[in-house]
């Protein structure tokens, strides 16, 4: 025991001066801060939305990296098409009153605060309710460059369910 405790400061200051060595090299890589308001506002297109919804702050991750989304916000009673990810989905809500579907559930309520966690592969939309508009965070990775496989519109009926 006399014999490992004596190895322990010789091993952390190998540690330690190893930690330094590293902190003292150059790195190629770069923290990046992209300004708010340096991206225009895009309109979510029809195609894949009902209503009038915006995307804001887009961000796409660099190789390896995968991950990527944006800021949407929802006018009232604004939703997108029926659609899935093939690693998943989060939602953070930032702000008003939204729903979320998957088919053949309920519609759940989304408020501000609440993060939402859409399997991979699970079909659904998720948008604004009937009275409030509604903004969140979307964040999705992609696999083989795809993050999203957008489907049919939602029907006023199974918006309004």
């Amino acid at each position: 025991m006399k014999h490992m405790s004596m190895m322990m400061p010789a091993a952390a200051a190998m540690l330690l001066a190893t930690g330094m060595a590293l902190a003292a090299e150059p790195s190629a890589a770069r923290v990046t801060v992209t300004r708010v308001g340096a991206q225009p506002s895009t309109a979510g297109p029809e195609k894949n939305f009902t209503g009038i919804v915006r995307v804001d702050s887009r961000f796409q991750a660099e190789a390896p990296g995968r991950v990527g989304g944006g800021v949407v916000t929802f006018e009232p009673a604004a939703r997108t098409a029926w659609h899935s990810h093939p690693l998943g989905q989060t939602l953070i809500v930032t702000a008003g009153v939204g729903w979320v579907g998957q088919w053949g559930q309920p519609v759940e309520e989304m408020r501000p605060g609440d993060i939402v966690w859409i399997p991979p592969g699970v079909k659904h939309w998720h948008g604004a309710s009937r009275s409030m508009g509604m903004s969140h965070v979307a964040i999705a990775e992609a696999l083989d460059g795809k993050s999203t496989d957008w489907m049919e519109k939602v029907t006023d009926a199974q918006y309004q369910r």
